[in-house]
């Protein structure tokens, strides 16, 4: 019995240091003293909205705020917050135009208003194609809720027109909406994602692609065409396919390489174009980075797509790092070894005590929406020592 218990308390101390680094992902990565303000559009940080200092009346009529994780500790207090995990190229809203009534503490005099900001529906709360908070208190179904990579926005599994792959949480997903709002994301599709349970992947006769000397001018025609007025002077009445077939005109210091996209195209491969498109680790580096593709990346607000550190997975592993680095060797793990049996006991009734209590204290604050402070963890372990102190009669002592 002492044998199970004691791979027990490992199994809970493995536990608690998995949830802490989940916390350490999110959180580490962004400041929890300073408002993030001064940093500008910052590249991905943790953000919350406050219902309390700009209630919702539903999401048409409700004002969209968001404030970084330093203001929602100093400057909110005790209200009801909406915990949006990360969102990229945000500035704290945090006591601008849209909070009539409260004053940012950290970092006073903001601007009106931050013109950069986009502001989605999880704002006011409600996530999904079916508009419902989460936690759900009407839904009864189990459900994991996954993060689209374009829109940010959070889908439950059964609303995303395909079956969840295995190892879902090492994958990146983009929504059916964002792929048919930019459908040429759909021809990567065909050739990079993984096919979900229920989508068949159609193959059409494959052309195969000419090689460099071969190929003629419109089969795999190199995507660097540039507008005749950034063409050099005297080219005036010439088109940009005149420039040569290696783009090499006056100003153009380097060829431009043939077009990624052009080629996956002309090889005729396509996926039906349905439900939500799961991709795999390292996808981003396999985008084409042509000049006309990066324009179209560009225009579509899509260009953080050619960039591998805007994944949240590099987001939790850079705040994993930093964490690790402040915190040092875990020194309850060492000194597990250096203990007798009856100690561990002894331990083993202190931890799962200390772990009920904690939990039943922390789900009050997360049924209120509410922020938990320094001040109130201090509270809970006085009560713990407190209670510790009226039971020390009762000890276990080695004997």
């Amino acid at each position: 019995m002492a044998e199970e218990q004691t791979m027990s308390l490992v199994d809970v101390l493995e536990e608690n240091e998995e949830l802490e680094e989940e916390a350490s992902a999110v959180l580490a990565g962004s400041d929890s003293d300073l408002c993030s303000y001064p940093q500008g559009y910052v590249k991905r940080q943790a953000l919350y909205a406050c219902s309390t200092c700009t209630p919702a009346s539903g999401v048409a009529g409700g004002v969209a705020a968001g404030v970084c994780l330093a203001c929602s500790y100093k400057c909110h207090e005790g209200h009801e917050l909406f915990e949006l995990y990360t969102k990229r190229n945000f500035r704290c809203d945090c006591g601008n135009r849209k909070f009539t009534e409260l004053q940012c503490k950290l970092f006073p005099g903001k601007e009106d208003l931050n013109s950069q900001n986009k502001y989605s529906q999880n704002f006011f709360g409600v996530y999904c194609t079916c508009s419902r908070p989460y936690p759900d208190p009407d839904d009864q179904v189990e459900d994991e809720m996954i993060q689209c990579v374009v829109c940010e926005d959070w889908l439950h599994g059964r609303h995303l027109g395909v079956a969840v792959p295995d190892g879902v949480e090492l994958q990146e997903m983009i929504c059916e909406s964002c792929m048919n709002n930019n459908s040429f994301l759909w021809t990567y599709a065909a050739h990079l994602s993984f096919p979900g349970a229920g989508v068949e992947v159609k193959e059409e006769p494959i052309t195969s692609v000419p090689k460099e000397e071969e190929k003629g001018g419109d089969v795999t025609e190199p995507s660097c065409k540039r507008s005749r007025e950034e063409a050099e002077p005297g080219s005036e009445g010439r088109g940009p396919e005149e420039l040569g077939p290696d783009c090499k005109g006056q100003g153009h210091a380097e060829a431009e390489p043939g077009c990624r996209l052009k080629e996956l195209q002309a090889i005729g491969q396509n996926r039906v174009q349905s439900g939500a498109v799961f991709w795999p680790s390292a996808w981003r580096s396999k985008l084409c980075s042509c000049y006309t593709c990066k324009e179209r990346l560009s225009a579509a607000g899509l260009s953080f797509l050619l960039d591998e550190s805007d994944t949240v997975l590099a987001y939790e592993n850079k705040g994993k790092s930093s964490e690790q680095r402040l915190q040092g060797p875990d020194p309850l793990m060492s000194a597990l070894d250096n203990l007798n049996r009856v100690q561990q006991l002894e331990i083993i009734h202190g931890y799962n005590d200390m772990k009920t209590e904690l939990k039943d204290f922390l789900q009050r604050f997360a049924a209120e929406g509410k922020v938990v402070t320094s001040e109130d963890i201090r509270q809970f372990f006085e009560q713990q020592q407190s209670r510790k102190r009226r039971r020390d009669d009762g000890r276990f002592y080695s004997p």
